[in-house]
């Protein structure tokens, strides 16, 4: 992952990428991505369609996922607030008369809120363009939850980041913990092992 956060920075839409790294479940992050305005802490809550072209906006409420927007959308804003509206006013010069400017910070090169399907098509081309596999974004949330818990995480954050009542959940699906992860169980028994 970190490769590919190194192969986006200075990307025009590095702000959203980087936030589609962060966990949030889709609704989450297309509530983040398509509603974020200028000078708001947290994404406006406004109707809008996925890749599928079905209408989101209410069905998964609002308030169960605002708080990790929120938060999310902060980390973000923190390390892309240079870019955005550097890259927004570049796209409004090439645009011309044809740029909407309908008030998002995330928007398209026409100034269109930026939907889901733009933002997977970018992170492929990025990844295609420095000889990365292809992995898709959705798959972020499990690398991201993963990190969190194998990095000390309590398991009630863990659970609330990731949009869960129950931390059960949470690790049932998307914690999945490779070698790497391993290797602080093993150097704890290597020191026990050491004793003997």
């Amino acid at each position: 992952m970190g490769v590919f956060v190194a192969a986006m920075k200075g990307d025009r839409l590095y702000a959203p990428l980087l936030l589609s790294l962060m966990g949030l479940r889709p609704a989450s992050l297309r509530a983040a991505v398509a509603g974020y305005r200028p000078g708001r802490g947290h994404a406006q809550h406004r109707q809008h369609a996925d890749h599928d072209g079905q209408p989101h906006g209410g069905g998964e409420g609002h308030e169960e996922h605002g708080g990790r927007t929120r938060a999310a959308a902060s980390g973000v804003r923190a390390r892309g607030s240079e870019d955005v509206p550097r890259h927004a006013g570049s796209g409004r010069l090439a645009a011309g008369e044809g740029y909407e400017g309908a008030g998002y910070v995330l928007v398209d090169e026409l100034g269109a809120a930026l939907n889901g399907r733009q933002l997977r098509v970018r992170a492929y081309k990025i990844m295609d363009e420095n000889g990365l596999r292809r992995v898709r974004l959705y798959d972020a949330r499990a690398s991201c939850l993963t990190y969190l818990a194998t990095n000390g995480v309590p398991d009630h954050l863990l659970a609330m980041w990731a949009g869960h009542a129950n931390v059960k959940t949470t690790k049932k699906w998307h914690v999945k913990p490779d070698v790497a992860d391993l290797l602080p169980a093993a150097e704890a028994w290597g020191g026990l092992a050491g004793g003997v």
